[in-house]
């Protein structure tokens, strides 16, 4: 399924869309292939799939870690692809977004990964690291194997800049709620809801928001304010961190945060829509 089919599937049931992101391979792969499987079954809609990097920039500790411990294990750029493969064999029909950052493709050779993503079942990219100044090769790929390629904006995002990335954004914009790192915080910054009315002035492409979302109100106060869904990471890997010889036990807490979550992001778009009760 496309992002656009998925989306449009959602608007018709009223519901803001959730994607948890998943750094593969930590603490190992047979439980990533298991994460995976626990969200899409209680309520992710997309699963943004992180291939682990050595110096994951845009990251805040909790994830910087997620990546550390896959690497440790022997995670690579091709056992991702072929964990995309196993996914999808298994049945898994969400769409999959893959996070990596701009040095994997680059020295696969931007076609060649965006053809390998594709081809394993992937229907969009998303480089924290690559500015959209210098995205123009990524770009074109990813036209050519119809990929798309997801921008994010920013509070500190300049309006100039924002009219760029908003005019060729395809599939969603990423929405970064908060100035610094991913990571779960307490409380949601105004900022957010500022920055997805800044963007609607110059885009009707879904919005999805995310980095320090942890729970159904943050979820909730996103897409109330305007934004199509909520995107959680490191919420989700500070529960499975606590367990990481048995990371198993602890899905059926992961299970009910994924509920909780998506629960807030139906509750947000029927109260934008007026119908706060309508359940």
């Amino acid at each position: 399924m496309d992002l656009e089919e998925k989306f449009w599937e959602l608007r018709e049931r009223r519901e803001g869309a959730h994607m948890p992101h998943v750094y593969y391979g930590d603490p190992n792969e047979e439980f990533s292939l298991k994460l995976i499987r626990t969200l899409v079954e209680n309520g992710a809609d997309f699963i943004e799939f992180g291939f682990p990097f050595s110096d994951p920039t845009a990251d805040g500790p909790t994830f910087q870690a997620a990546c550390e411990r896959a690497l440790k294990k022997g995670m690579t750029p091709a056992k991702c692809i072929q964990g995309i493969k196993k996914l999808r064999r298994s049945g898994l029909e969400v769409p999959l977004v893959v996070t990596t950052y701009y040095n994997i493709p680059y020295v696969t050779g931007i076609g060649t990964f965006l053809s390998e993503i594709k081809k394993v079942g992937a229907q969009a990219i998303i480089v924290p690291d690559l500015p959209v100044e210098e995205a123009d090769v990524l770009l074109n790929e990813g036209k050519k194997w119809g990929v798309h390629v997801i921008f994010q904006a920013a509070p500190t995002t300049t309006e100039d800049r924002l009219k760029k990335i908003a005019g060729i954004a395809s599939g969603f914009l990423y929405v970064i709620g908060v100035e610094g790192v991913t990571g779960a915080r307490e409380s949601l910054a105004d900022s957010t809801l500022k920055l997805v009315n800044r963007v609607r002035k110059y885009t009707d492409v879904p919005v999805l928001a995310g980095f320090g979302i942890s729970r159904r109100e943050h979820a909730a106060a996103v897409v109330s304010a305007g934004a199509d869904g909520a995107i959680a990471g490191s919420a989700y890997a500070e529960i499975y961190e606590k367990n990481l010889k048995n990371p198993e036990e602890t899905l059926p807490e992961i299970a009910q945060l994924v509920k909780q979550i998506k629960r807030g992001c139906v509750e947000g778009y029927r109260q934008r829509l007026g119908n706060p009760y309508d359940h």
